[in-house]
């Protein structure tokens, strides 16, 4: 056998040997289709909403305390009790205060009288005077006298105002209408004058929410609550249904430390739904944006230097678009780049999915009587 017989043979043997190993070599397994749940990008008219936190306050609150000092005889009321302007809600021991008014009235009386008599004289020596009959020194001292106990009956009724007025102070009587807190003092006790609190009423029909937007609306929202007062709703925790109130107060100064301006709205409140102190959501509706794509909420997934979605291709697999978003409300996103209406959207399931991925689409629940995964149609 010669040298390039040999040489042809082993070429030929090695390749035989090639081809048989790949052959062998088995092919790559194809992976499952990822399962997800889909929805098409609708058209819509959404509302431009300015949603934050409010904390509700009451319209007026008094700290009622007493003017007088003395014991306490009565309460009128019942602490928690819906109070009017005007209703008495507290009496104490009116007897040291009528004693004085007695005592201010007699000496009044006694005065009056005096005065009256040196009244009278005064006029008999101005006679006198000018006949002669008694100097000029005894007519101005009967003058100055009747002048005096003029001025002391001046002071005696100013006495007798001041008593009465004491005495009215004896009767505590509620300045607005609201509702009363805790009684902090009971019936018996021994008040003091303008240190001993009483109670504390709120007046909570009608009622405030303060909150605070962003400043970059402040223009928007001074140009729309000046045509009319803006809707505010207030939403608390745990209720069914908002409040509906106006805007009625902008503040006059920008928190530079936030970037926010406050807000302030009034609601009538006659349910007292809302109640002081309490925290609740708070939304203004600015306009309606008109044709609007809009899509689940849950469709848009947040990536390191932007958001995007997976939109589902006509052969069943998934592209990535990045997109622009603007408003959310009511669990709904406005897409003003990237999608367009009628596209398929993956709303659940984003997790197992890349670029170029299969799925297969779940029908939704209690469509078609049956719980698999169906391949998107082609």
């Amino acid at each position: 056998m010669t040298s390039s017989t040999r040489l042809s043979l082993a070429v030929g043997i090695l390749a035989a040997l090639l081809g048989g190993c790949k052959q062998a070599q088995p092919k790559a397994a194809a992976l499952p289709p990822v399962s997800v749940t889909v929805a098409k990008a609708k058209v819509e008219n959404v509302p431009t909403n300015l949603q934050a936190i409010g904390a509700v306050q009451a319209v007026a609150t008094v700290t009622v305390k007493t003017l007088v000092g003395g014991q306490l005889q009565e309460v009128e009321f019942h602490q928690g009790d819906e109070v009017h302007k005007g209703q008495v809600l507290f009496k104490i021991d009116p007897s040291p205060f009528e004693a004085a008014l007695a005592q201010a009235e007699a000496n009044l009386a006694r005065d009056l009288a005096t005065d009256s008599h040196n009244k009278t004289e005064a006029g008999r020596y101005a006679d006198l005077a000018k006949q002669g009959i008694v100097s000029a020194e005894q007519n101005d001292q009967m003058q100055s006298a009747a002048s005096a106990s003029h001025s002391v009956v001046s002071a005696d009724r100013a006495a007798v105002e001041q008593a009465k007025l004491q005495l009215s102070y004896c009767t505590i009587i509620s300045p607005i209408d609201g509702r009363t807190g805790s009684l902090l003092v009971q019936a018996g006790n021994t008040v003091q004058p303008n240190q001993t609190v009483l109670v504390t009423i709120n007046q909570i029909k009608p009622i405030y929410v303060a909150f605070s937007v962003p400043e970059q609306y402040l223009q928007q929202l001074k140009q729309l609550n000046g045509a009319h007062p803006l809707e505010v709703h207030a939403l608390a925790q745990g209720d069914a249904s908002d409040e509906t109130g106006h805007l009625s107060f902008i503040n006059n100064a920008i928190d530079t430390t936030t970037g926010t301006i406050q807000l302030m709205a009034t609601f009538e409140n006659r349910a007292e739904r809302l109640w002081p102190g309490e925290y609740v959501n708070t939304k203004v509706t600015l306009g309606i944006e008109t044709g609007a794509v809009v899509v689940p909420s849950s469709a848009v997934q947040t990536g390191q230097d932007n958001q995007f979605v997976y939109v589902v291709t006509p052969q069943s697999t998934v592209e990535n678009h990045t997109v622009k978003t603007s408003t959310t409300v009511n669990g709904i996103t406005v897409i003003t780049e990237g999608v367009a209406a009628g596209d398929t959207v993956v709303v659940d399931g984003q997790l197992a999915l890349f670029p170029g991925a299969k799925v297969a689409i779940k029908p939704p629940v209690g469509v078609g009587g049956t719980n698999g995964a169906i391949e998107a149609e082609k």
